[in-house]
């Protein structure tokens, strides 16, 4: 008895460790990536180019929907095609057919997103109702009349709706070649369209109130671009499914967006990632069995926008963040050497010269009181400065201006006056808040304006190296 149950348990276990180790995944050979990479397998051929150029498709066409603020439109047209393809099956079944053909799915899901498509145009251009309030109506009726219809379906006698979820989630494997070259042709028109009213949907997007003054047929451009929207939402039904269509529509141009301030460039750029994202997704779906396409096709979309968010270098956020502490560092040193300039100033001032300045030593206390720095900020501004060779430590509390640090000091405070009569004279501040308004913008002085202003002051006969402040400056001891 002993051995028996020693038997069944050694069994259990057996077919446990066999479960197990079938759940784990398998991991692809490098024959396996070989052939996947060079598209030696028919199927995986098909799949994998019908992505990539949904992505391509989807990039340009989401270029225009994200600068036109309707990035939720794509998301609210594809959820208005489930009733579509609903319908269409039970019409096809009722006619005496399956009602699995593709092309007539397909068709009913394109009227029924160009059937959305109007409901929120009527509802934008007839009430004051805003965009975001016409897509959530139009999402949520629409998906919920589909879930109704293929509720409905399913108790069609001798009938079967199994595989009208894939529209739904998405089934990139079923990909055959009549899907290839419907997915091809439509992708083509899409890219011809875009191309060819680029200019149109430009003016569009950016002011769509003066194109309509200029007479351009702004409601026909708007219908146009929502009809490629929903072209490309029908043909990513298959390959993405509808929830995860508008991932594919809005992550590559905005991805793209990060690495560009030139629409043009967005435009390639979105496309090149949308393509890339759909050759890398259904790529990893062909390694990996178990990890459908769909999903894996947007999860790398979000890690290109992901690392185009950090790392581009137009505006991601490292860039940008490298920037601004560059800017920060610039602007400390240039207000350590003016600072220590109008510090010798105020030497000359009160020793009764004939006001030349002079580079005599100052002290670091009386350098720390021209602006609101703890000591040991001061310390490591210090610290740069004497590495760049502007700054020479006399000793712990002693400091001057080398030769070049003098005149580097000579040049931005020249600049900071010559800021501060321009706002003075030209932008009615007064000289009691001047320094201030002069302190946000000096960094950015351009040589022509820096012409300007000397020629200025050359016409009233108040031409020095150095101008006067037009304020009084405190003295280094005033805190």
């Amino acid at each position: 008895m002993l051995m028996m149950v020693s038997s069944a348990m050694a069994q259990e276990a057996a077919r446990d460790q066999r479960a197990l180790t079938h759940s784990q995944i398998e991991w692809p050979s490098t024959t396996d990536v070989w052939e996947v990479a060079t598209l030696r397998n028919y199927n995986t051929r098909l799949v994998v180019l019908s992505t990539s150029l949904l992505g391509i498709a989807a990039g340009l066409v989401g270029s225009f929907l994200l600068l036109r603020k309707r990035s939720l439109m794509g998301d609210a047209l594809s959820h208005a095609t489930l009733p579509g393809i609903g319908i269409a099956f039970a019409v096809m079944v009722a006619a005496g057919g399956t009602g699995k053909s593709l092309p007539g799915l397909l068709i009913g899901a394109t009227i029924s997103g160009v059937l959305g498509l109007l409901v929120m145009l009527a509802i934008r251009n007839t009430t004051r109702l805003r965009d975001d309030v016409a897509m959530g109506l139009v999402l949520s009726v629409f998906f919920g009349a589909g879930v109704a219809v293929l509720g409905v379906v399913q108790s069609i006698p001798e009938a079967s709706a199994a595989g009208l979820e894939r529209f739904i989630y998405g089934k990139t494997a079923s990909v055959i070649k009549t899907d290839f070259y419907l997915i091809s042709g439509v992708a083509a028109i899409i890219v011809i369209f875009s191309v060819v009213l680029r200019k149109e949907f430009t003016l569009l997007c950016f002011d769509e109130g003066f194109a309509s003054s200029q007479g351009w047929p702004v409601l026909a451009l708007d219908v146009a671009l929502l009809g490629l929207v929903t072209a490309v939402t029908v043909i990513g039904l298959q390959t993405v499914g509808l929830i995860l269509i508008i991932a594919f529509l809005i992550t590559p141009p905005t991805a793209a967006r990060f690495w560009t301030h030139s629409l043009p460039k967005m435009i390639i750029l979105s496309a090149l990632f949308g393509g890339m994202s759909g050759w890398l997704g259904a790529s990893i779906s062909a390694l990996l069995a178990r990890m459908p396409a769909g999903a894996v096709i947007v999860l790398v979309a979000g890690t290109v926008f992901l690392v185009s968010m950090i790392f581009a270098p137009e505006r991601g956020v490292l860039p940008r963040w490298l920037r601004h502490r560059n800017l920060r560092r610039e602007v400390n040193r240039q207000h350590l050497l003016r600072g220590a300039y109008e510090i010798l100033e105020h030497e000359a001032r009160s020793s009764g010269s004939d006001g030349s300045v002079i580079n005599l030593p100052f002290s670091r206390s009386a350098l720390l009181s021209k602006r609101t720095w703890s000591s040991r900020e001061l310390g490591r501004i210090l610290s740069t400065e004497r590495a760049m060779g502007h700054i020479e430590h006399l000793d712990h509390a002693m400091l001057r201006l080398s030769e070049a640090g003098f005149g580097k000091a000579a040049r931005i405070t020249r600049n900071h006056r010559l800021w501060e009569l321009y706002l003075v004279t030209h932008a009615d501040i007064a000289p009691s808040h001047v320094d201030r308004d002069a302190d946000m913008v000096e960094h950015v002085l351009e040589a022509d304006l820096v012409r300007q202003l000397e020629e200025e002051l050359r016409a009233r006969d108040s031409w020095t190296p150095v101008p006067e402040s037009p304020h009084e400056i405190p003295s280094p001891s005033a805190g």
